[in-house]
C-alpha cells in the first residue's frame, strides 16, 4: 500500500495502544494507517475514531518509544488488508497475519480486506452436510453442518483448548469430499504455553498440513487482539470461495476478543453498556459470526463453505453473562461444556442437554449421515432427560423408593455419560451410533416411543426386554 497523505506532529494524546491526533484532512474510519517513532521504526494501526476535531487510531504494536513531538502518521487510503494465497495452508501467523513459522514468505494471490466484504444475502445457500468431528456428543447429538456457526460456552479450567486441539486433529468430512476440507485455527489471547501447545499438537498429528494457524499472544496489544480472528477469517474465506475448500474455523477464546473490546472502548471514552461492554458488542460480534456459511456458485464456478466453531469462556459460568448470551442471538445453537461432568472424570465434559445444533436436522439423516441418526439422537436425548429426572427423584425418596423403570433410567443416565459421553479416542459417527444402539438395549422396549418399530427390530429386538 502506498501512503496517500503524510502528516506530521499532529498527535496529542498517548494512551495505552491508542493515538489521538488532530484531524487536518478528509480521511475514513477503518483506514490503514503507518505510525513513525522518532528511529523511523513503523507500527501498523487503523483509524478507530474519527469526529470534527481528532481522529484515534488504534496501534496495533505496543506505544513504547513514541513521542508527540517526534511522531509521523502516514494513511495508506485503504483499509488494512491480508495476502493470501494457496500457500496459506501449513503455515503459522501472528495475529496480525505476518508468518512466524521461519519458513519463507507467503506467496500472494490475492489481496483481500481482512473486514471481509458485504455478502448478498440472495447469495447465501442453506447450510447442508455434515462434519464428523470425531465427538460423540457433537456428532451424535448436536452434529455440525458445513456453513453452521455453533459456539463451544466453556468456563475457567475446564478443557476446552485440548477439545480444539483434537477436533482440528480429528474433524473430517464423510465420503469423496474428504481431500476438500481445511482447518483455520485461532487462538486471541492466549498465554505463550499455550500457543507453543496449540503448535505441537497440529504439528504432531499431521494437522498442520491441512490447517492455517493464527496465534495472538497475551502479551500482544488489546488492539491487535481485535484484528486476529479478522485477519483468520480472511484466509478462511479464500480458501472457501476462492480455492472451493470446505473450512472449519475453530477459535478460543472469544472471550479474550470481547474483554480487548471492552478495554479499547473505555480507553476511547465510549458509554459503557451490560458489565462494562460497549453497546455495540452483539454487531461487532455478528461482523466475525455473520462470516460462516455457503454461498451459490456463480457460472458453473464451484464454491466451499465456511463453518464456525467458536469457544467463548463464560465468566463465573454464567450462561447469562453478555458475551455468551449474544452469541447465542446471533450463532444456531451451542454446545455447553459441564463442570460436574469435568469433576466426575468424563471427558470431555459436554452436558448434552442445555446443548443445541438448530441446523442438525439439515445436515443428517438420509444423504447425508444414516438415515437412523435423527432418530437415535433423540431417543438417547430423551431417555437421558428421563435419567436427569430420576436422579433428582431419587435424591429426595431414595433409590430403594424408585420403580423398576426409574432405576433402570437412573443405571442409563451414569452408562450415558461413562460410555458415550466419555471417550478416550476419536470415534467414528458409526462407533458412536454403535454405542448408543447398546445403550438402548438396557431400557424398556416399551420405552422407546421415538424409534420406530422397523428401527427397533433391526438394532434392538434381539437384546431389548
Amino acid at each position: 500500500m502506498k501512503s496517500r497523505v503524510t502528516v506530521h506532529q499532529a498527535a496529542v494524546k498517548i494512551d495505552g495502544p491508542l493515538l489521538f491526533l488532530r484531524r487536518t484532512l478528509e480521511i475514513g474510519l477503518a483506514e490503514a494507517v503507518e505510525v513513525l517513532d522518532a528511529r523511523g521504526r513503523a507500527r501498523l494501526g487503523r483509524v478507530a475514531a474519527l469526529d470534527e476535531r481528532y481522529v484515534t487510531i488504534e496501534l496495533l504494536d505496543s506505544s513504547a518509544g513514541l513521542g508527540l513531538g517526534e511522531t509521523v502518521v502516514r494513511f495508506l487510503g485503504t483499509p488494512i488488508e491480508f495476502g493470501v494465497g494457496p500457500g496459506v495452508l501449513g503455515r503459522v501467523f501472528n495475529g496480525v497475519g505476518q508468518v512466524i513459522d521461519g519458513g519463507p514468505p507467503l506467496a500472494i494471490k490475492k489481496t483481500l480486506r481482512v473486514d471481509g466484504l458485504p455478502l448478498n444475502p440472495v447469495a447465501r445457500a442453506t447450510p447442508r452436510a455434515f462434519i464428523e468431528t470425531g465427538v460423540s456428543a457433537i456428532d451424535l447429538m448436536n452434529s455440525l453442518v458445513r456453513g453452521q456457526k455453533l459456539p463451544i460456552f466453556s468456563g475457567g479450567g475446564l478443557p476446552h483448548d485440548r477439545i480444539a486441539v483434537e477436533i482440528a486433529a480429528h474433524a473430517r468430512l464423510p465420503g469423496a469430499e474428504a481431500n476438500e476440507f481445511a482447518i483455520v485455527f485461532c487462538g486471541i489471547g492466549v498465554p505463550y504455553t499455550t500457543a507453543d501447545y496449540f503448535r505441537r499438537s497440529l504439528e504432531q498429528s499431521g494437522a498442520l498440513e491441512r490447517a492455517a494457524l493464527f496465534l495472538n499472544l497475551a502479551s500482544d496489544s488489546s488492539t491487535q487482539r481485535l484484528l486476529t480472528p479478522r485477519f483468520a477469517l480472511t484466509a478462511a474465506e479464500y480458501l472457501a470461495f476462492e480455492e472451493g475448500l470446505h473450512v472449519l474455523v475453530i477459535v478460543t477464546d472469544l472471550t479474550n476478543y470481547c474483554e480487548a473490546l471492552r478495554e479499547v472502548a473505555g480507553a476511547k471514552g465510549e458509554v459503557p453498556g451490560r458489565k462494562g461492554f460497549p453497546g455495540y458488542m452483539y454487531s461487532d460480534l455478528a461482523t466475525l459470526y455473520e462470516r460462516a456459511g455457503c454461498v451459490h456458485g456463480e457460472d458453473g464456478k464451484k464454491t466451499g463453505t465456511l463453518t464456525q466453531l467458536p469457544i467463548l469462556t463464560m465468566p463465573s459460568d454464567d450462561i447469562g453473562h453478555p458475551i455468551p448470551d449474544l452469541s447465542g442471538y446471533i450463532t444456531e445453537g451451542q454446545i455447553v461444556l459441564s463442570r460436574e461432568l469435568d469433576r466426575a472424570g468424563v471427558y470431555p465434559p459436554i452436558n448434552v442437554l442445555p446443548s443445541l445444533s438448530r441446523l442438525m436436522k439439515d445436515g443428517t439423516g438420509k444423504g447425508y449421515t444414516h438415515p437412523d441418526h435423527p432418530a437415535l439422537a433423540s431417543q438417547l436425548y430423551a431417555a437421558y432427560a428421563r435419567a436427569t429426572q430420576a436422579r433428582v427423584l431419587a435424591s429426595v425418596v431414595g433409590e430403594e423408593g424408585l420403580s423398576e423403570t426409574d432405576r433402570r433410567y437412573l443405571a442409563f443416565g451414569t452408562e450415558f455419560e461413562q460410555r458415550l459421553i466419555n471417550q478416550a479416542d476419536a470415534r467414528t459417527l458409526a462407533q458412536s451410533m454403535e454405542a448408543g444402539w447398546t445403550l438402548l438395549r438396557a431400557l424398556p422396549m416399551a420405552e422407546l416411543t421415538r424409534l420406530s418399530d422397523a428401527q427397533i427390530a433391526e438394532h434392538l429386538s434381539r437384546s431389548a426386554v
